[in-house]
């Protein structure tokens, strides 16, 4: 019986023609062949990995909107700041450093406003002392003399070049003025080296000057009036997102361990690693949000330092949370029977110390101080201190000696070696229960902070309302 390749290799096609002759198709072979497969692989799979690479832009988008307006706003900005360049009277007010204003709207227009209040005002500031120094630098060389006047250049560039980089490092320069210091030397090398070979020096820096503030100022207009998004806004949904995930964390974990249940969410149970991730975002928009005007029920000078302590506070209660997820799949587990004297407590603790971080969400949501917090509080240390009390009485299910499965049926007890890891979870019950107090004050520093601040912004608007109702009178 013949092979299924020598039937195929058997097989022909034949055409007939209209006078009766027959002609035999043969399939294309050879090296057009294989540059016709290998070119429709390549065509098919670019289709197919543009096609993935479109779904996944617009599941982005539609996920998170504000990333479209984002766009949106930097192409509204540089087709605004384009026309500096297309109107001749600006152009000529200018010159040809009018692409100056296009580059500052491309480098300093950011997601948020406080970001790009931060750039912007770093960049005018810098921008301005750099030029006048430039300006004066280039005056003294000029005074010194053709010969002299590349060394007075040079050595002007080197010291402040090296001081304003050694700046940078200094951490209270490095988190307000970074960008600010990198600008600086940028300006200052460049109008202090064209100094020396273009002769007018001080239109050169009117026109950078003048370009880089049109530029912006727009980003500024932009960025307030379209859509705004708020650091301050961010960091503060941020933290009250990060609280419910550590609560979510909390009692899931301790809920599944003593349940067995693994119908939990599981990216509920991992929220807490959000927490542990979240440092770098909360520092850069507590930063951001100090740049930032009055918006909302937050004022321009809103503790926003208090939230990095809260910030500080919730990563403790997450490293806690994270020793208890290694806990609970840890390989070595409690007996049963030690599971089940303790369960009761632990999952009180678990439940009051959850409830207590879902009501200081709301407290930081709302701004004011809970009047259930005291008594969530104390719910709280009466679930820990009864724990404490359970496991004083596990000394009489104790045996020291790692006995046989017929001697512990015996006797009742049982080994050390199946206590400790019960024992261990409810320490770090017992762990969190107290960094959550301290996350209580820290929220009740921020709401009592705020509200003092408030006062304040207050007792300076009265007298303000004051003179304004009088002068109408």
């Amino acid at each position: 019986m013949a092979s299924g390749k020598e039937l195929c290799e058997g097989v022909e096609w034949r055409i007939r023609v209209v006078d009766g002759s027959s002609e035999v198709l043969v399939p294309p072979t050879g090296l057009a062949r294989k540059v016709w497969l290998r070119t429709k692989g390549l065509i098919s799979g670019l289709g197919m990995k543009v096609r993935m690479f479109l779904k996944q832009a617009w599941d982005m988008g539609a996920n998170d909107p504000r990333k479209v307006i984002h766009c949106i706003k930097v192409g509204l900005a540089l087709t605004i700041v384009s026309l500096v360049y297309f109107m001749r009277p600006l152009y000529d007010g200018v010159g040809g450093n009018a692409m100056w204003a296009i580059m500052t709207v491309v480098v300093v227009f950011e997601p948020t406003v406080g970001a790009t209040l931060y750039k912007c005002l770093n960049r005018v500031c810098a921008t301005c002392l750099a030029g006048f120094l430039a300006v004066g630098v280039h005056w003294i060389a000029s005074q010194s003399g053709d010969r002299f006047e590349p060394f007075v250049v040079g050595a002007s560039i080197f010291i402040l070049a090296s001081i304003a980089t050694f700046s940078r490092f200094i951490p209270s320069v490095k988190s307000k003025f970074d960008y600010g210091a990198m600008i600086f030397i940028l300006t200052f090398s460049i109008v202090a080296i064209s100094g020396y070979r273009v002769d007018k020096l001080f239109d050169l820096a009117h026109q950078r000057i003048s370009t880089i503030i049109i530029g912006t100022s727009l980003c500024i207009f932009v960025i307030m009036m379209v859509c705004p998004i708020w650091s301050g806004q961010e960091l503060h949904s941020l933290t009250v997102r990060n609280m419910d995930k550590l609560s979510d964390s909390l009692d899931g974990c301790v809920t599944q361990y003593f349940t067995n249940s693994n119908g939990e969410d599981d990216q509920k149970l991992q929220g807490y690693k959000c927490v542990l991730s979240s440092k770098a975002s909360e520092e850069s928009m507590a930063n951001f949000a100090r740049w930032e005007p009055s918006h909302g029920r937050f004022n321009f000078r809103h503790p926003w330092k208090q939230y990095l302590k809260i910030g500080a506070s919730m990563r403790s209660c997450a490293y806690c949370i994270e020793a208890l997820n290694s806990c609970i799949n840890s390989e070595n587990q409690a007996a049963e029977s030690i599971k089940k004297h303790l369960s009761t407590s632990c999952l009180k603790v678990s439940s009051s110390s959850s409830s207590a971080i879902k009501e200081l969400a709301e407290s930081v949501k709302k701004m004011n101080k809970s009047p259930n917090m005291d008594l969530l509080v104390e719910e709280m240390n009466s679930a820990v201190e009864e724990l404490h009390n359970d496991l004083k009485s596990l000394s009489h299910l104790l045996n020291p000696s790692t006995t046989a499965e017929n001697q512990i049926s015996a006797t009742g007890l049982v080994p050390f070696m199946e206590i400790i890891p019960v024992v261990t979870l409810a320490s770090i019950l017992i762990e969190i229960s107290a960094r959550i107090e301290a996350l209580v004050g820290s929220v009740e520093e921020l709401v009592e902070e705020s509200e003092m601040k408030d006062k304040i912004v207050a007792k300076e608007e009265k007298p303000e309302g004051t003179m304004k109702a009088l002068q109408r009178v």
